[in-house]
């Protein structure tokens, strides 16, 4: 969970408060609506590390984690599958590392939701 709070949180920021320069690492043309799409996809990211940061000490799975499970899966599982779509186009060296995280998490989270929940002994 603090692995996926620092990667959506970082993104998060960068959407946030970098969208031109990201549009233009990505040589695509910094639009108004394009710039407040990439804006609104940051704050969505930055919000989902939030949630996930707050949920980091807490027993995933079971009755009251399960949602935040199947939040994440959904995201990661969906993220990856649309950009492996975009992959089969596109070779970019950077798609490929995004969709790998992707796909690692999306596994991840997959292991989470299918095991059962232990709560450690202290």
């Amino acid at each position: 969970m603090t692995v996926t709070s620092i990667v959506l949180g970082a993104t998060g920021i960068a959407l946030s408060f970098l969208p031109q320069e990201i549009l233009t690492l990505l040589n695509e043309q910094a639009t108004p609506m394009l710039t407040v799409i990439l804006q609104l996809l940051g704050a969505l990211y930055f919000g989902f590390a939030m949630l996930n940061w707050m949920a980091k000490d807490s027993l995933l799975g079971g009755i009251y984690g399960r949602p935040i499970v199947v939040g994440n899966v959904t995201h990661f599982v969906v993220g990856a599958l649309s950009l492996f779509k975009v992959l089969s186009q596109n070779h970019q060296v950077m798609i490929w590392i995004v969709t790998i995280v992707y796909v690692v998490f999306a596994v991840i989270f997959s292991l989470v939701m299918y095991t059962n929940p232990a709560k450690k002994e202290s």
